[in-house]
């Protein structure tokens, strides 16, 4: 598979990484050896990059649930686990299974620790936080990853579910490698804002979540009256349409889609070998994707 920068000091990486949220969160596999296998199945394939973090679990009983799981799935794997970079990240909490937000500068620290513990490491490869904290200065928590940086304690620094003021005001404190947001053919917001666009020019990487709409919104793909006849002429899935195009909005975007099955899993990586014309992503460009 082809490969680019993660970001401006990191190394290169598939242009296609794998997101594993959904082996840990409600639905997930109840067999953990699936969920295993499904890792195993993107790893042997090529990838070399895995996004997971702490909240990534039922609820704040089972903090760390995905960090454990991919933890285990490179113990158990047979290939070069130096070539794969994990990406976690921290500063949300799940009270009851609820998504809530805690980016204080303790408890950043703290959740890094235990993300530490879960991966079994001693060093995180790249820790981002998982998004602002409204309660919190953003200064604050960027200083936070900051100084975990400077123990030891995380290599890289990336940023999620920000806009571009928010990475120019973390930019003095910190080498940000990579910016983490939603991006697909339904939210657009990334390509909207300027952040992707932002990104590129400063050569931090893009990494695309929900590449293909999330959970419910990527059923509606196999039926879309633009996407299903590209598919069609190109012998690939609509879902690997829709991940070609995130990666066509940026020499930077390196999208993360998720799978509960090998068999999707594999099927998203179809699109790293699929080059769009620039008359299909026009097609695309200009057509509805309805979130109703």
């Amino acid at each position: 598979m082809q490969t680019a920068p993660l970001g401006p000091e990191a190394p290169t990486v598939t242009v296609i990484g794998f997101g594993c949220m959904p082996l840990s969160i409600q639905g997930r596999p109840d067999d953990e050896s699936e969920r295993v296998r499904v890792i195993h199945s993107v790893l042997d394939a090529g990838v070399t990059l895995i996004d997971t973090a702490d909240v990534y679990c039922l609820d704040d009983d089972d903090i760390g649930h995905n960090e454990r799981l991919v933890a285990k799935a490179l113990a158990q794997w047979t290939g070069d686990r130096n070539q794969v970079v994990v990406a976690t990240k921290g500063g949300m909490t799940r009270p009851d299974g609820r998504w809530e937000r805690d980016a204080r500068p303790e408890r950043l620290k703290a959740a890094c620790e235990r993300s530490l513990e879960a991966l079994g490491i001693e060093q995180i490869g790249l820790y981002q936080l998982h998004a602002p904290d409204p309660n919190v200065p953003f200064e604050d928590s960027v200083g936070a990853l900051a100084e975990l940086q400077q123990e030891g304690k995380i290599r890289w620094v990336g940023l999620s579910n920000v806009s571009v003021d928010e990475i120019q005001t973390a930019e003095p404190m910190v080498n940000v490698q990579t910016v983490q947001n939603r991006l697909n053919p339904f939210f657009r917001e990334a390509i909207e804002t300027g952040v992707a666009r932002y990104c590129a020019a400063s050569s931090i990487g893009f990494l695309a979540y929900s590449p293909v709409g999330g959970g419910r919104l990527n059923k509606k793909l196999p039926d879309h009256p633009v996407l299903a006849p590209i598919a069609e002429r190109h012998g690939v899935s609509p879902h690997a349409v829709a991940i070609a195009w995130v990666m066509a909005q940026g020499p930077n975007v390196i999208p993360i889609p998720a799978a509960r099955t090998a068999e999707h899993a594999l099927d998203s990586l179809t699109a790293a070998d699929l080059v769009l014309s620039t008359e299909e992503l026009a097609e695309i460009d200009a057509a509805e994707f309805s979130r109703a």
